[in-house]
């Protein structure tokens, strides 16, 4: 089942043929956990939803409210059953008509939701082996901070991992700076800093992005700094993980011929959970 407009509906339902996300990737999406039918960081969500709207210069319907956001993405959880632990999407775009130049901004939104098996985040893997993907680059501009439903970037480099038996893929900006994941934001622990690339390099205004620099804030003897990342400091970093809402923290242990350690990584995941554990 999805949720499309509000009404909950098959998810064979044909609503592609005008999609305008579909045509032209005109678009934007979140993508949030929901948690025994709570959604995590949902102020987050809804605020970084309506300025990606807001850039791609949509219209917000006076209804579209973080409780009726809430509201819609609840109950295509409970419709599936799988309120207890499960992801959602709530992809927005513009409504029928115009090719290039839209003829109206109003909007649409559908609403999947597909259950997880863990309710705490806890690691993926731990052996986890990344390298740059060097084919195509993000550019260091607004659009790159928002989630659009043009990720071409993101699919060549998971297909290019997979080929090369990775298991994810740092993307580079075009100033051949790492700017991210292909699932995610990028830390970087070298001594006692704790670095991630500013929003202005291109990278993801992610929200586990925001979570995991206010909790390594507050830890002593940790400098948490918005810094410009050169492939070459890989090499020097004591850790490396990526960061998402849904996966939470992923510890990268090899980088090439350079492996890594995850104390700092499994801390904040400790910290993570209880957060979750006390909301």
């Amino acid at each position: 089942m999805i949720n499309f407009n509000g009404n909950i509906v098959s998810s064979n339902t044909n609503v592609l043929a005008n999609n305008r996300a579909f045509l032209y990737g005109d678009g934007v999406f979140e993508t949030v956990k929901i948690v025994n039918d709570k959604i995590l960081f949902l102020e987050d969500h809804y605020f970084r939803l309506m300025s990606s709207m807001r850039v791609v210069r949509m219209e917000i319907p006076m209804n579209f409210t973080m409780e009726y956001l809430e509201e819609q993405i609840l109950a295509v959880v409970n419709a599936n059953s799988s309120g207890n632990s499960s992801r959602a999407r709530i992809t927005v775009y513009r409504n029928d008509g115009g090719y290039y130049l839209p003829q109206n901004n109003s909007i649409s939104f559908i609403i999947n939701s597909v259950p997880i098996e863990k309710t705490l985040y806890s690691f993926e893997k731990y052996t986890y082996e990344v390298d740059l993907y060097k084919d195509f680059y993000i550019t260091k501009q607004l659009l790159s901070s928002i989630k659009t439903t043009n990720k071409i970037i993101n699919i060549t480099g998971s297909i290019f991992a997979s080929e090369n038996g990775l298991d994810n893929c740092l993307l580079l900006n075009d100033s051949k700076n790492v700017v991210e994941a292909l699932q995610g934001n990028i830390f970087m622990l070298l001594g006692n800093k704790l670095i991630t690339p500013p929003v202005s390099e291109g990278c993801l205004n992610g929200v586990m992005r925001k979570q995991i620099i206010a909790l390594a804030k507050k830890m002593e003897k940790l400098e948490v700094v918005e810094e410009i990342i050169s492939p070459f400091d890989l090499q020097k970093a004591d850790e490396l993980f990526i960061t998402n809402v849904i996966k939470g923290i992923q510890p990268i242990t090899q980088y090439r011929k350079k492996s890594f350690n995850t104390i700092l990584s499994k801390e904040l995941l400790e910290k993570l959970n209880e957060i979750i554990v006390k909301n």
